[in-house]
């Protein structure tokens, strides 16, 4: 049970870490657990307009992709180029000793490799999280984000993905609020 409670705490301190990309933006913040909550979301929604897949193996990637990031930290793209975190060791010494370590290192590893369909989806529902923090943004008046949009926006692999952010990135983000319910 120490191993699991152990584990508990350290999926915890995700709610601490900012994402990083954030800071080279100028605009913008969001820890890794808040990213990790939309990107499982968004999973969740993806499963339900394709519901031939496994949507709770989809939901769980996009959920858990990031949790080795409890002991790597958030690399952007810029510091991965000269700063390589050893995930494959975090994720074995994360795992190491729980019940279910095999699990969650099968889940995160298929994200990783993108074989599946499940793992292209949970890939883009984990840059959907991020067009979505892009739209914000731009709504609210910054211009920076305008540039990264179409670098993001080229990162989506699934018609799905694409059809999902045309039109995130065509509906303004505060439309919800203003609709007569």
């Amino acid at each position: 049970m120490k191993s699991i409670t152990k584990l508990l705490f350290e999926a915890n301190i995700l709610k601490e870490i900012p994402r990083s990309g954030y800071h080279f933006l100028g605009a913008g913040k969001e820890t890794i657990a808040e990213h990790s909550f939309m990107t499982a979301f968004i999973a969740y929604v993806i499963s339900q307009m394709e519901p031939e897949l496994d949507g709770l193996k989809l939901i769980l990637m996009g959920l858990l992709h990031d949790l080795p990031e409890a002991r790597t930290g958030d690399l952007n793209s810029v510091w991965k180029r000269y700063v390589e975190a050893d995930e494959k060791s975090a994720l074995k010494d994360l795992t190491n000793n729980i019940p279910f370590g095999k699990t969650l290192t099968s889940l995160i590893d298929e994200f990783k490799k993108q074989e599946t369909k499940e793992a292209i989806l949970a890939h883009d529902a984990d840059q959907l999280s991020f067009i979505i923090d892009l739209k914000i943004l731009i709504d609210a008046g910054y211009s920076p984000p305008e540039k990264w949009l179409p670098a993001v926006l080229k990162r989506l692999k699934t018609e799905t993905g694409k059809k999902l952010a045309e039109s995130i990135t065509s509906t303004e983000s505060d439309s919800w609020w203003w609709e007569e319910l």
